[in-house]
């Protein structure tokens, strides 16, 4: 995920890929090993989710009804809140750069330089709610082709839509209080921009030397498809 989930701004002076991640760090961790990384962590969750479940269903598609089963409406879910952080993280990033609007530390509500992890803006942070909604709305439409419910269980299913969309959000909370506290940001006097290592030439503007990228996305979506998961239990 991005610094600040997506709120952050990139400019082509930057040469920053849409991971968040400044272009020259980036090639420093080898282009390929670096793509198979962040598939493993951006999509690890969700393919053990999807395994689990076809093991249980025998690859049928289910309702989310806990009265029917709770393990596969809790795995649903999971998968729901796994895709509504990545999907709102990608449209934060990609619709948060057109802001006008300078980021705002999430933990402080301080102004930031472009590129800052925990940056938000309000652009980035609607974005990754519409997103959420995207994935809910697929779901459901999907689904309404795909599976057979009771008449009451199928109208609820249309709850996805706004819980989608809220697991969407607080992705990309989580996302932004994750870089704003356990992933370094500094300013480099050299490069002239924001970069994400310590270093001789770079200040800090925020943010401990814990966690990388990959490793704020895998806890984020962890995070989320968790409490998405324990939501639905409530919910359906």
């Amino acid at each position: 995920m991005d610094p600040g989930n997506g709120t952050t701004q990139r400019g082509y002076q930057d040469i920053t890929v849409s991971t968040g991640i400044p272009f020259v760090d980036r090639l420093s961790t080898g282009p390929l090993d670096f793509e198979v990384i962040q598939v493993l962590f951006n999509s690890g969750i969700s393919a053990i989710l999807a395994l689990i479940l076809w093991k249980l269903t025998g690859g049928q598609d289910k309702c989310l009804d806990s009265k029917e089963s709770s393990l596969v409406t809790s795995l649903i879910g999971g998968m729901i809140g796994h895709y509504s952080c990545c999907n709102g993280d990608t449209w934060s990033s990609e619709i948060g750069v057109l802001s006008d609007s300078q980021p705002r530390l999430i933990t402080t509500f301080k102004p930031v330089r472009k590129g800052t992890n925990g940056g938000v803006t309000k652009t980035g942070l609607l974005a990754a709610t519409a997103a959420g909604v995207v994935i809910g709305l697929t779901f459901f439409l999907i689904g309404f082709f795909t599976t057979k419910c009771a008449s009451e269980v199928a109208l609820k299913q249309l709850l996805v839509i706004p819980l989608s969309a809220v697991s969407g959000l607080c992705g990309s909370l989580i996302d932004s209080l994750l870089g704003a506290t356990l992933q370094f940001s500094g300013f480099c006097s050299v490069r002239n921009k924001v970069v994400g290592k310590p270093g001789p030439t770079v200040r800090k503007i925020s943010g401990l030397n814990i966690l990388d990228n990959n490793g704020v996305n895998l806890v984020s979506i962890l995070l989320t498809s968790v409490l998405t998961s324990i939501a639905c239990l409530y919910i359906f």
